[in-house]
């Protein structure tokens, strides 16, 4: 997942890349949930050629990198539903994952990017639901990534879309231009919609973007999207936080 402008190593050495403080709002809904912490680690994709050797094993063929992939991971973002996702295709990749695995679809970039969540999306949302709901018990939460340019002017269209979604169907909402953390009235007027509707927004890990970083929880889950600097020393420290945080929250459900 690439997300913000690229950072040099020495960028990375002086930005401040400390998770920030939980939102007053996190644990009051984080205390509507479980009293144990679920944690789903994935990737945006299985097909990496480069995996091979090294997470697949030796001369691993392309058909049979999920075979491998469901072995070492228990959930996926599953970019590839930004460009397509058939119903066929979905039953074959459930079939492949064993009990318990999860598949977080990406809606596709025709609602998000194309029509932009306008009233021409809702065929394209129908048929995208419908292929969703054959992961079946295997289907995670699905996000709605929205483009750069997507601005706070768009609430109302973002909160009427949200609304016509089926209130069973678990989804996240990835927002990335800055006006829709930078303006306090803004930001909490889409939150509060967010938790109103049992929608959450994804938490952006990125350096050169700390305002995504919001440690705001609308409901029980989290959905942390996490970009990784070619193993630059920063990656294992601020994922070291996000490991810590996991223990804390843990310890500090009634």
């Amino acid at each position: 997942m690439k997300f913000g402008k690229p950072a040099s190593k020495e960028e990375l050495e002086s930005i401040d890349l400390n998770l920030p403080e939980d939102h007053p709002d996190t644990p009051k809904n984080l205390a509507k949930g479980n009293k144990s912490v679920e944690v789903y680690v994935g990737c945006a994709k299985w097909g990496r050629k480069e995996w091979v050797g090294l997470i697949y094993p030796p001369k691993t063929r392309d058909k049979d990198f999920l075979k491998h992939y469901v072995k070492n991971f228990n959930s996926i973002e599953l970019n590839t539903t930004f460009y397509s996702i058939k119903k066929e295709n979905v039953e074959s990749w459930t079939a492949q994952a064993p009990e318990g695995f999860k598949f977080c679809p990406k809606f596709s970039r025709s609602i998000s990017h194309l029509k932009r969540l306008n009233d021409d999306s809702k065929r394209f949302t129908d048929y995208f639901l419908e292929a969703a709901y054959s992961f079946d018990d295997k289907l995670g939460p699905a996000f709605l990534q929205m483009p750069n340019n997507y601005t706070p002017k768009y609430l109302d269209r973002l909160a009427g879309y949200l609304q016509d979604i089926p209130e069973d169907f678990s989804m996240f909402i990835e927002l990335r231009h800055p006006d829709w953390f930078s303006d306090p009235v803004v930001y909490d007027e889409t939150f509060h919609m967010f938790e109103e509707y049992g929608r959450g927004a994804v938490i952006t890990d990125v350096a050169t973007r700390r305002d995504v970083l919001h440690q705001r929880l609308t409901n029980t889950k989290a959905f942390v999207r996490f970009n990784g600097y070619d193993f630059h020393p920063t990656d294992f420290t601020r994922m070291d936080q996000w490991v810590e945080k996991d223990q804390i929250l843990d310890r500090k459900r009634p």
